[in-house]
C-alpha cells in the first residue's frame, strides 16, 4: 500500500469510527429520555404497570419523586377510601390510589385526548371496575357529584397552576358538601403561587420541595 492510500484509509476508519460513536450517543440518549417520560404504578395490585402519557399538551404530570412522597403520607388512609381526582390528566393519581386499596375512585378531566389516555390506563391496569370517569370542566364536575350526593375521604387536585382554579374548585367542594368530616383535600401547587384561604377550610400541613408544595387541608370544625 503506497502511503497515500494508507492515509486514506486510515481517514476512512476515523470517519466510520466517529459516525458509530455519534450513533450510539444518540441511541443512548435517546434511551434514556423514553425512560425519564414513563410513569409507572408504584405500588399495590397494579405496580409496575406501565402508564400511557399525553406528549405535546399542557400536562404536568407529578413527578414519581413527589408521587412517591405523597402516597408515603396517605397509605394509610387509602384502604377501602373513596378517592377524588380533579383535573386527572393521564390518571395517574386516582390509579395510585385505587392500585394501594381505595375502595372507589372518580377521575376528573375535560380533554377528550387524556380522558381516552385515562380510560386505556384504566384498562391496562384492570382498575376500571372501581373508577369513573367524568369529561367534565371540573367545577361542573363538582356540582354534578354534589347534586348526586357523592362525599369524598380524600379529594386531590393538581390544577394548571396559573388558571387560579384551587380557590373556585375549592369553594365548591365545601358548598357541596363533598369532603367527608374526617377527609381532607390535597392540593399540589407552584412553590411561587400562594394557596388563597378558603372559608370553611384550614391548611392542616404542607409539604414543600424545591419549585412545589403540597398543602393538605381539612374541614374547619363547625360551631353547634
Amino acid at each position: 500500500m503506497v502511503p497515500g492510500e494508507k492515509f486514506g484509509a486510515v481517514n476512512s476508519f476515523l470517519l466510520y469510527f466517529i459516525t458509530f460513536f455519534v450513533i450510539l450517543i444518540y441511541v443512548c440518549i435517546k434511551f434514556n429520555n423514553t425512560g425519564d417520560n414513563e410513569m409507572r404504578v408504584i405500588a399495590g395490585s397494579a405496580k409496575g404497570h406501565k402508564l400511557e402519557t399525553i406528549e405535546g399538551l399542557n400536562t404536568r404530570p407529578t413527578t414519581d419523586r413527589i408521587k412517591e412522597t405523597l402516597f408515603n403520607i396517605i397509605a394509610f388512609d387509602l384502604p377501602e377510601c373513596v378517592f377524588l381526582d380533579l383535573f386527572s390528566g393521564s390518571g395517574a393519581i386516582g390509579i395510585e390510589a385505587l392500585s394501594r386499596g381505595a375502595q372507589r375512585a372518580v377521575l376528573v378531566e375535560q380533554s377528550d385526548l387524556c380522558g381516552k389516555v385515562i380510560s386505556r390506563n384504566l384498562e391496562h391496569t384492570r382498575l376500571a371496575q372501581r373508577a369513573r370517569l367524568m369529561q367534565n370542566d371540573v367545577l361542573a364536575a363538582l356540582d354534578k357529584l354534589a347534586a348526586e350526593g357523592e362525599s369524598f375521604d380524600i379529594i386531590f387536585m393538581d390544577p394548571p397552576y396559573a388558571a387560579g382554579l384551587a380557590k373556585p374548585a375549592l369553594e365548591k367542594i365545601v358548598e357541596g358538601g363533598l369532603l367527608r368530616p374526617e377527609g381532607y383535600v390535597i392540593v399540589e401547587r407552584s412553590a411561587q403561587i400562594p394557596l388563597e384561604e378558603t372559608a370553611g377550610l384550614y391548611v392542616e400541613k404542607e409539604k414543600k420541595y424545591k419549585t412545589t408544595v403540597i398543602s393538605f387541608l381539612r374541614l374547619e370544625e363547625q360551631e353547634t
